[in-house]
């Protein structure tokens, strides 16, 4: 599918620029036009992790004027191996603020927005109106639902990526010219059949794979090169070094852009669409811990494993009392309550029993106790 430029070039190139980009501009198809282009695009990505960092740095370096960069988290030590834009010194920082010092020495020319927010219902409409295309570099159902809604209503592309272990996919998503997400996956899997990286693991190389072909998407959108990866996902299996290429249709059934397409504006809640319950990282508890933040952080686990390795200041509460009943008792309504267990499993089932039983606000750890060893106390074993 030939596409017209997504950007019109409204900013010239300095004579420095020409010389800098003088690889770009010998190519058929971008020239001196193709990157102005560029230079005059605006593009969001959505998280600076994994396929963030290197999405980050490759768009910086081929020019792109200006972008923006959402996301609240810290950086930890546990991200190197895999978010390249951040480094030792980073650590403890906004992914935002970091991402920024990079992507200046990378391109000084490059102006960085920098929103060190959540992506929610209130605020996707209002950041995403500022930008020419969105690039989706979450790790989670809820955020990519909420992405792809918010660009479908803009009438923006929504270039997609996801990488789990040693396999990553990639596609672009544009209602104005083919499917969007909700095509691709009309419904979220349910809650637990699909670990996190943080539990199941994730080749870091592998972000620099998938994020190579959603930047150079957005480059081809940009200049009108190509043929985008529209109505096509991108499957890469890495341990074979096996691309393929599958069709994606529009759905006519899609309440989103279909052929009938409902009143659909953007949902209250996407976790609770996607049945994901709220949850902190173990990065955003330390830091709960070293702040003196009163809260209730209790353990689900069982005896044994309480006893072998516990994050401090847990209380046990095994699950078992959770589904008896008997656990509501021993909790307190007055104060925030953080549960976890090993991975995040059985912590999740504790606390929609527990919302059923009308404490409000409970929150889990992403990961578990796993997590918390990872990325913040490694002399624990389990």
């Amino acid at each position: 599918m030939k596409l017209p430029p997504l950007v019109e070039a409204t900013q010239s190139l300095s004579d420095a620029e020409l010389n800098r980009y003088a690889r770009h501009i010998s190519l058929p198809g971008i020239g001196i036009l193709g990157q102005e282009r560029l230079k005059s695009a605006k593009i969001l990505c959505i998280g600076a992790g994994g396929l963030g960092s290197p999405t980050l740095m490759y768009l910086a370096a081929a020019g792109v004027g200006t972008i923006g960069i959402i996301d609240f988290d810290y950086v930890d030590q546990s991200n190197l191996a895999r978010q390249i834009i951040h480094s030792e010194s980073s650590i403890g920082t906004l992914k935002t603020e970091s991402a920024a010092r990079r992507i200046s020495e990378v391109n000084p020319n490059t102006q960085v927005q920098l929103h060190s927010e959540k992506l929610r219902t209130r605020n996707a409409i209002e950041i995403f109106s500022g930008y020419d295309l969105i690039i989706d570099g979450s790790d989670n159902f809820a955020t990519r639902y909420l992405a792809n809604d918010a660009a479908v209503l803009l009438k923006k592309p929504y270039i997609w990526g996801s990488i789990f272990q040693f396999d990553g996919q990639a596609s672009v998503f544009w209602a104005e010219h083919g499917p969007c997400y909700r095509c691709l996956q009309p419904t979220p899997p349910p809650p637990g059949t699909v670990p996190s990286c943080s539990v199941a693991g994730v080749l870091g190389l592998l972000c620099s794979s998938i994020s190579a072909i959603q930047s150079t998407e957005a480059i081809k959108l940009i200049t009108g090169v190509g043929d985008p990866l529209i109505g096509s996902v991108i499957i890469y299996d890495a341990l074979r070094m096996d691309f393929q290429k599958i069709v994606v249709k529009k759905d006519p059934a899609c309440p989103l852009c279909g052929s009938n397409p409902i009143q659909f504006g953007l949902l209250e809640n996407y976790e609770d669409f996607c049945g994901e319950s709220p949850a902190i990282t173990a990065s955003e508890l330390k830091r709960k811990m070293d702040e003196k933040v009163e809260f209730q952080l209790i353990d689900v686990r069982e005896i044994e494993e309480f006893e072998r390795a516990r994050i401090p200041g847990s209380t046990l509460i095994p699950l078992g009392q959770f589904k008896d009943g008997t656990a509501f008792a021993l909790i307190r309504k007055d104060l925030p309550i953080i549960l976890h267990c090993r991975s995040g499993v059985r912590s999740a089932t504790a606390l929609k029993l527990l919302a059923a039983e009308g404490f409000d606000g409970a929150l889990h750890l992403a990961g578990g106790i796993i997590e918390w060893i990872k990325d913040v106390d490694p002399s624990l074993s389990i």
